[in-house]
């Protein structure tokens, strides 16, 4: 039993969730029946799993607005089918109309994802059941009871819970860190290693990693700011907030540990260097990812190890000095310059474990400054004005959705076999998405998760009493709610468990009928695929908002760091969030884009460059923050003065300018403010060490950023005017 709570401990959010939400439909199922029966207790099941979908991990603000919209939305779903229901006709009209409507809840963003399906999945139950079986008035009443029932055990819990989903977001944060940091060691390992050596990592292979995680980072983040920057200033929440803090500076001067590392070059000295950097990095990701288990199980970690032998000990904490370079090469000058970025990361990655292991550290930013951070919890009525437009995606997919919910069912009524509408339109539902690339993963794990499904309901029905087939209904609950941004096969498998025993349950002479509902599921995912080509949404569509609001974002962030004193203002915060947000969403269009017909792909090769483009600026303008927050700022006179504001001239006319052609950068006219001598050559490094001569060394730093700045709109508009 003593490790009992040493299990709860280890378990990941999503399996914490699932298990509640299994239990909360347990309650519901259990007090209805004992307080009406088994079959009020099966349609309160209704409002209770549909209500359910909006119960997540999020703030308590959040949290109880979700589940209300959700558990009113499914009432309107239920409602809609039961009015139409007498007529075939009206039926059909009815979930076209209410497929589109609830698709359009997803004005609101991703957060509205599951108030969106609420309603989706409320008309499918509706729809199973037969038609006049049920007077509409006990069905809609036992359904808000299950709803109501469920939204306050969802309350309850969440709120008991929020201290675990804060220490679990952060630590997650921690753990997505440590494996971004091991993704770009990976990357430096890959670019240390010769050419023809046996089983290196191909370096694009490995970027490719470290982009994917780094998209993953970004939105464990967000998750992670919405937990606990809102959360009470008491002694613990204030040390998470310090560990979320460090940890977003930390994927800050990640970005920034890249710069200059391309003129070590691949000779013997150069992938020396690599190497020992490769293996530095690496030791601060196992020391992060020490941090991270430490906060997820509540126990006291050991300080972060050096090593025994001193050589190793030197390797890592400065990189390089033992490698012997060639008489007068200024590489030698650069190598100091990357030590002391490992070493700031290093110093994080410290102040992580001592706000762990040591008393609250005092808070960077005010509880109103942090606040600022995170995501809206309102639904405002303009977030849905500003999608009816025939360019808009999410109308697109709404329209796209009420047709393929209408024929569909339309569809049902002409098969020669005993066709099931209801499953017709859910597979339609869960396999068409607003994009292709979705909407094609979707297909293949709805069917193989049906197929897979269906074999474990014939065994389970052998199951010898009913309660035991309830209890599968139950685990089956959790964890399609579980696994459902996770891995959705194995949601596929346990909804098709969940849909087939709760109609048995209900309704024991219909029998399983497995064979129709794989039939069902084939032909309603290949219904969906098709559909998907309809009114579509390619991303080409998006791309011009896109690279516009990339630029855009980057020249404010730009502004705030060439404006604002210190690293630790506000304005510099928002600015840095949005052109991270700002370069994902270019990112994700072209991981979407790369499944679209050929004709419509984005262009590879130009948003590689402009990503690769904007995260060097962005990597530059983190160097000019720290340099900036040093006291040496105070004596450094006009020269710094002049040379930030020429910065600010060079890029307020690249970036900020729309006017500006490719003719003009192409031709050096807009670039006329940046000095012909800065490059990022190793020809412009200054002669002394940068603890000797800061200034010329953030003056080369800013003249490389305005070339940067120059690469960045050429990347842009090579993008904007690109052919596939």
């Amino acid at each position: 039993m003593a490790r009992a709570p040493q299990l709860l401990m280890r378990l990941p959010t999503y399996l914490l969730n699932g298990a509640l939400v299994a239990a909360g439909v347990a309650m519901v199922h259990g007090t209805v029946g004992a307080a009406a029966g088994a079959g009020a207790a099966g349609l309160a099941l209704t409002g209770a799993v549909c209500t359910s979908l909006a119960d997540a991990p999020v703030p308590m603000v959040r949290a109880w607005r979700q589940l209300l919209a959700g558990a009113l939305a499914a009432l309107a779903g239920t409602a809609l089918v039961l009015l139409a229901q007498p007529s075939p006709v009206v039926l059909g009209l009815a979930l076209a109309l209410g497929g589109a409507l609830a698709m359009m809840v997803m004005s609101w963003g991703l957060r509205a994802g599951a108030v969106a399906f609420a309603p989706v999945l409320a008309m499918v139950f509706t729809l199973a059941s037969p038609a006049g079986s049920v007077p509409p008035v006990r069905m809609l009443g036992w359904q808000a009871v299950g709803a109501v029932l469920y939204g306050l055990w969802a309350v309850a819990t969440g709120w008991l819970m929020q201290p675990r989903w804060r220490t679990l977001a952060v630590a997650s944060a921690l753990q997505a860190s440590a494996a971004l940091l091991q993704a770009r060691a990976e990357v430096w390992r890959a670019s240390a290693a010769a050419p023809a050596q046996p089983g290196a990592d191909d370096p694009a292979r490995a970027a490719w990693r470290w982009v994917q995680q780094e998209a993953e980072l970004a939105d464990l983040l967000q998750a992670a700011r919405d937990l606990v920057f809102a959360a009470p200033r008491a002694a613990h929440y204030q040390r998470l907030s310090a560990v979320l803090v460090y940890t977003i500076e930390l994927r800050d001067m990640l970005l920034a540990v890249r710069l200059d590392l391309d003129l070590i070059g691949h000779d013997a000295p150069g992938r020396q260097t690599m190497a020992e950097m490769a293996q530095a990095l690496g030791r601060l990701a196992d020391q992060l990812s020490q941090a991270a288990s430490t906060l997820r199980l509540g126990q006291p970690g050991s300080a972060p190890a050096t090593g025994a032998d001193p050589a190793a000990r030197d390797a890592l904490q400065a990189p390089g000095s033992s490698v012997a370079w060639p008489e007068h090469d200024p590489r030698a000058r650069l190598v100091p310059v990357l030590q002391l970025r490992l070493q700031a990361l290093r110093r994080v990655v410290q102040q992580v474990h001592d706000a762990l292991q040591g008393p609250p550290p005092s808070a960077v930013l005010s509880a109103e400054q942090l606040r600022r951070f995170v995501a809206p919890s309102d639904w405002p009525l303009s977030a849905l004005k500003a999608q009816f437009s025939g360019h808009s995606p999410v109308l697109r997919h709404a329209l796209r959705t009420g047709l393929a919910f209408g024929c569909a069912y339309a569809l049902a009524q002409v098969l020669p076999w005993s066709a099931h509408p209801h499953w017709l339109v859910l597979s339609v539902a869960v396999v068409l998405r607003g994009n292709l690339a979705q909407t094609l993963a979707r297909r293949n794990q709805r069917v193989g998760g049906t197929l897979l499904g269906c074999l474990l309901v014939v065994g389970l029905a052998r199951l010898p009493a009913e309660p035991w087939q309830a209890l599968v209904f139950l685990l089956a609950v959790g964890t399609a709610h579980a696994f459902v941004v996770r891995r959705y096969l194995v949601t596929a498998i346990a909804a098709t468990v969940m849909a087939l025993l709760q109609a048995h349950l209900m309704y024991p002479a219909g029998g399983l009928a497995v064979t129709e509902r794989v039939a069902d599921t084939v032909l309603g995912a290949a219904l969906a695929w098709l559909f998907s080509y309809v009114l579509p949404s390619w991303e080409r569509r998006q791309l011009p908002r896109l690279v516009n609001q990339a630029r855009q974002a980057l020249f404010h962030y730009a502004l705030a760091v060439l404006g604002a004193p210190g690293p630790d203002q506000v304005d510099q915060r928002l600015a840095r969030r949005r052109a991270y947000d700002a370069l994902g969403a270019l990112a994700a269009a072209a991981q979407r884009s790369a499944a679209e017909p050929r004709s419509e792909r984005l262009p590879t090769a130009q948003v590689l460059s402009l990503l690769d483009r904007g995260q060097r600026l962005m990597a530059h303008l983190s160097l000019v923050r720290l340099s900036l927050a040093g006291p040496w700022v105070a004596g450094a006179g006009s020269a710094l003065t002049d040379s930030l504001a020429q910065t600010h001239r060079a890029l307020a006319r690249l970036l900020a300018d729309p006017a500006v052609t490719h003719t003009e950068v192409a031709g050096g006219s807009a670039a006329a403010p940046v000095s012909n001598s800065w490059s990022d050559g190793l020809d412009t490094l200054p002669l002394a060490a940068p603890d000797q001569d800061r200034l010329s060394w953030l003056q080369r730093r800013l003249g490389v950023l305005q070339n940067d700045a120059q690469a960045v709109q050429q990347a842009a508009w090579a993008l904007s005017h690109a052919r596939t």
